[in-house]
């Protein structure tokens, strides 16, 4: 289901979107607070530059918040509909959820933000 050679496989895993061959980050882990943001400056096998301009992550902060509502809805439906909670218990189930997740949804919207710009072009040649 999740190939090589796909977006949803570059973003949901946090690889090279060039080649899909390493993480881009440092410590895959996204709840190790410490090492969040930490990424390689380039893809060790086809040596794409994943920080492509000064702040070029700071868009990310818009894919982060259309993320955040994603998730904020999903939290909603399920506390909501599924479990029937109250307005007052959803709301808390939601910011909760927000919380949690706040790592991954970090994570995901730097992924899907440079996957917006970067398109795959399978294996490369390494250059020493």
């Amino acid at each position: 289901m999740l190939k090589k050679g796909t977006k949803l496989y570059s973003i949901l895993t946090g690889s090279c979107p060039k080649c899909h061959e390493e993480s881009m980050y440092k410590v895959k882990n996204p709840y190790h607070l410490g090492s969040l943001f930490k990424m390689y400056e380039r893809c060790s096998h086809c040596q794409t530059k994943y920080k492509i301009e000064p702040s070029f992550f700071y868009g990310a902060m818009y894919v982060s918040y259309a993320v955040g509502i994603a998730f904020a809805v999903a939290a909603f439906v399920v506390a909501f509909f599924a479990f029937n909670l109250s307005l007052f218990h959803t709301f808390l189930a939601i910011v909760g959820t927000l919380i949690v997740f706040m790592p991954i949804i970090i994570r995901l919207s730097r992924n899907i933000w440079i996957n917006i710009f970067i398109k795959y072009q399978g294996k490369s040649i390494q250059i020493d």
